[in-house]
């Protein structure tokens, strides 16, 4: 277990995060000192937005943890990522653990078990603090070993202040841009209209919407209670659209969807 808010080595991380001075410096010093109340295994601090893809502001993953939950991430599945959809609601908490923000059949989704399941996290805490209408700030804590204890949740929901502001000063500060805004809010709403229009085609409008869910992680009682429908009349669309895609499961719905994004 990690040291408490009276401990010295909390308060040399608080002192080195005052003291820092570019924003990649000041993410680690925030990582380190997150690190010495609960330990982590990684943190990642995401840039949200409405109109453009995300941007990766800072992280302290491996290499190889790298190429795999950024990279791919960021070539479009996002959109199905329960934590981009709550960043960008008006009502989105301050702090909330990941877990208990996810659909109800998240955890048995494709999107889950491709992108989710093989960085191996157990437990995640993530702060989302808005900088502006259309930019939110997603800070992502992560642990591997085990879940998080109710005395490690409560020391970082008590925190939450001070990586609120830490991660506000990150985005003030100059960083070297990594892809042109213009570029990057090109691919932004290609990828989002290749979501938007999935299987338009072939699908009725209520049958893509369907899709939409499914692919998000939604069973078919969560789809029914997100659409204000029954049950059984989302069986039905659910066995239609399947049919008209050409296919049986939700394992072949998300790979339809995945090549739709690189046509």
């Amino acid at each position: 277990m990690g040291h408490d808010f009276n401990s010295s080595e909390w308060h040399s991380a608080v002192g080195e995060l005052v003291a820092a001075r570019d924003g990649d410096a000041l993410g680690s010093c925030l990582a380190a000192a997150v690190d010495t109340l609960v330990g982590h295994e990684g943190t990642c601090l995401l840039a949200f937005h409405r109109n453009a893809s995300p941007e990766v502001l800072h992280h302290s993953l491996e290499p190889d943890e790298q190429a795999h939950y950024l990279d791919r991430y960021l070539a479009g599945p996002y959109l199905l990522d329960p934590l981009y959809q709550l960043a960008l609601d008006p009502e989105r908490p301050a702090v909330c653990r990941f877990r208990d923000k996810v659909p109800d059949r998240f955890r048995s989704s494709e999107y889950y078990r491709q992108y989710c399941e093989r960085t191996h996290l157990l437990d995640e805490m993530d702060y989302l603090h808005p900088v502006s209408a259309d930019t939110t700030l997603a800070y992502v804590i992560g642990r591997q070993t085990r879940m998080f204890s109710r005395v490690e949740l409560d020391r970082l929901v008590a925190v939450a202040p001070t990586v609120a502001a830490s991660i506000a000063e990150i985005w003030r500060r100059p960083r070297v841009a990594v892809a042109d805004a213009a570029t990057d809010a090109e691919m932004h709403r290609r990828l989002t209209h290749c979501f938007e229009t999935f299987g338009e085609s072939v699908l009725t409008d209520r049958e893509r919407e369907i899709s939409q869910l499914l692919l998000r992680g939604h069973s078919s009682k969560s789809v029914a209670r997100e659409l204000d429908i029954a049950p059984g009349t989302v069986m039905v669309h659910k066995r239609n659209l399947f049919s008209k895609l050409g296919i049986s499961s939700q394992y072949q719905l998300f790979s339809l969807f995945i090549d739709s994004l690189r046509d």
